[in-house]
């Protein structure tokens, strides 16, 4: 693990780059400083930002562009809530397969459009419904940072038998300042208690696969940028890519780990 004090050093040995957004483009409110100039120096390159985001790339996107990350400053964009969509479009996988069409959604109604255009029927009523869609934490419960807030409603899918999909396998996120739950600390607590769950995202190697071949090229001449141990850097070491370690996001102040990032520096900079 090397210690670097901007991207510019080692840049050149690669030819794209996959970008985590959350925790090193952004807070969740604003860009972080010295993030969008970093992004300035790979124009040319193919720069793929892959999220655990759980919505369409279309809506992150948007997201995006709001906090003013310009669309000239990436070449593509991936989100688990994108791969979510496809596969409940394509059912392709045997666990797909298997799933109704009435479907139960854990989650905010922005990311509603995960659904959008697919042959289901939204039930308002665990009990009535085939599978379950978990995109995370409403913002409008009580306190969206305490599990025990969520677990009424996991019991009901639990009794109802329900398979849960996680469009986010992140556990945590930090917005602003403030350490927010995240879909998939919801999954490990269903899956905990006997529930069967099947997650999308990082570090499922199946998304780094979708990312390579938007890319259109081999894991050792990709860079992944990201701060989160158990998703950026595990599933880029699953999928043969090099990875760069940013502490500033979930980590902040942790510099140690058991895994092997190729590059570790504070924040992403040049």
């Amino acid at each position: 693990m090397r210690h670097i004090a901007g991207l510019g050093e080692v840049a050149a040995a690669y030819d794209g780059f996959i970008v985590d957004l959350w925790g090193v483009v952004h807070d969740g409110i604003v860009p972080y400083p010295g993030a969008l100039h970093c992004l300035e120096h790979l124009a040319g390159r193919p720069v793929l930002l892959l999220s655990n985001a759980p919505r369409r790339a279309a809506s992150a996107q948007s997201m995006l562009r709001r906090m003013g990350v310009q669309d000239r400053l990436y070449t593509h964009i991936l989100t688990s809530g994108e791969a979510t969509w496809l596969a409940l479009r394509d059912r392709f996988h045997p666990w797909f397969a298997r799933l109704g069409a009435r479907v139960y959604h854990l989650g905010p109604m922005r990311d509603r459009n995960v659904l959008e255009g697919l042959d289901l029927t939204i039930v308002p009523d665990p009990a009535a419904a085939d599978f379950m869609l978990n995109t995370g934490p409403d913002d409008d419960v009580d306190d969206p940072r305490d599990l025990s807030t969520f677990v009424p409603e996991l019991d009901r899918c639990l009794a109802a038998g329900l398979p849960m999909i996680c469009a986010n396998p992140d556990l945590v996120v930090m917005r602003g300042d403030v350490r927010l739950l995240c879909a998939g600390t919801l999954a490990q607590h269903y899956a905990a208690n006997g529930g069967n769950v099947f997650s999308l995202g990082k570090p499922d190697p199946a998304i780094y696969a979708m990312a390579l071949q938007m890319l259109n090229l081999p894991p050792g001449r990709v860079l992944a940028i990201g701060d989160s141990l158990r998703t950026d850097i595990a599933g880029a070491a699953g999928a043969g890519i090099d990875s760069l370690w940013i502490l500033g996001g979930i980590h902040a102040g942790d510099a140690t780990t058991d895994l092997d990032p190729s590059f570790v520096m504070p924040a992403l900079a040049w």
